[in-house]
């Protein structure tokens, strides 16, 4: 590492934030952290506002950016919010070593590194096996889903376009909801359903079905009257946690997950009461002649909200600590849709 003090972010659909991270030091301690919440037109201008306002006395060495959106050569164009960021733009910008990794990515390089004061269980306490892949998936703005893996002692996160797979009703109610929604969207994927925007499309689609006039509420009043007990919120987060347990079944499966998946997100720790109490976990382990290999897979809540930037900031130490190839070699093969590091060119 050409510096102990690492400066991460996570640049999402709606809010932007940043800190720092001493990677020499044990444990990890995120310091200087901001969130801007500003439209600003592109990323050189929200860094300039955070270094104004951080009281940082110089610019870190080295920068890792997670983004909500696949990266592509050093570039992303994030899914949910018009903003390009590129990593030569973080060279210019005055970092010796920058990196772009897509926002998931980066949580699942946190997944190992999250303990107990990190998680909360969500359904029976089982372990895990050790060094096989976890899952992590989470809505949000979008719905991000990811996966850790290790090959020959070293972490490798993938970063994929998982929550843009298509819905896959499992009752009667969820063909219906799906009815509806694609006559709204043509075809609908879990991202739909799983989001902000899916939250408030599911609600107003049940309201539908109830023949009650709607009434549309943010994400955040539904979760609010659905906490206070109404019942039709209480109905609509009901169903939106059976189908997330449904789907983070389904991406276990895909993943192979037997480490276990975590759910992150910005929405899950709001309803966490809600979650514990909803069929969840029954619809995670419902997979028919699967069922027994998913009951033993743990599914865990993250209630860290710094596990993203904890996440970016070993992206950097695996890229920049000896042993990595090169500053300019990517954390895994170029077949994954994870993001080259790029270094000044001397």
């Amino acid at each position: 590492m050409p510096s102990d003090l690492m400066l991460v972010g996570d640049v999402g659909g709606t809010h932007s934030r940043f800190a720092t991270i001493a990677v020499t030091e044990a444990p990890w301690a995120v310091s200087h952290r901001l969130e801007l919440t500003t439209d600003f037109p592109d990323l050189p201008a929200a860094l300039r506002a955070y270094l104004d306002r951080s009281g940082l006395d110089r610019i870190p060495e080295c920068a890792v950016i997670a983004a909500a959106g696949p990266v592509t050569a050093g570039k992303v164009n994030l899914t949910n919010r018009a903003l390009e960021i590129r990593a030569a733009d973080l060279l210019h910008f005055g970092f010796e070593r920058a990196k772009l990794i897509n926002d998931f990515a980066a949580l699942a390089f946190a997944a190992d590194r999250l303990g107990a004061n990190d998680l909360h269980t969500i359904g029976p306490s089982v372990e895990g096996l050790p060094g096989q892949p976890i899952s992590v998936i989470g809505p949000g703005t979008g719905l991000g889903v990811s996966c850790l893996v290790h090959e020959s002692g070293r972490a490798i996160a993938l970063a994929t376009e998982g929550g843009h797979i298509s819905f896959a009703p499992t009752d009667d109610q969820q063909m219906a909801v799906l009815s509806t929604l694609e006559q709204r969207f043509g075809r609908v994927s879990v991202e739909h359903i799983l989001s902000g925007h899916g939250l408030q499309a599911l609600h107003r689609t049940l309201e539908g079905f109830a023949g009650r006039p709607h009434h549309e509420l943010s994400p955040e009043e539904i979760s609010a009257a659905a906490l206070s007990g109404d019942a039709a919120s209480l109905a609509t987060v009901s169903l939106f946690c059976s189908i997330l347990g449904a789907v983070a079944g389904d991406i276990a499966l895909a993943h192979g997950a037997r480490g276990g998946v975590l759910i992150g997100g910005g929405i899950a720790p709001k309803i966490e009461r809600l979650l514990h109490a909803s069929p969840f976990r029954a619809a995670f382990e419902r997979k028919g002649r699967m069922s027994p290999y998913m009951q033993a897979i743990p599914t865990k809540l993250i209630i860290n909200p710094d596990a993203t930037l904890i996440g970016a900031a070993r992206a950097g130490l695996e890229a920049w600590s000896p042993g990595a190839d090169s500053a300019s070699q990517p954390l895994a093969p170029p077949m994954t849709t994870r993001a080259g590091t790029v270094g000044r060119q001397q």
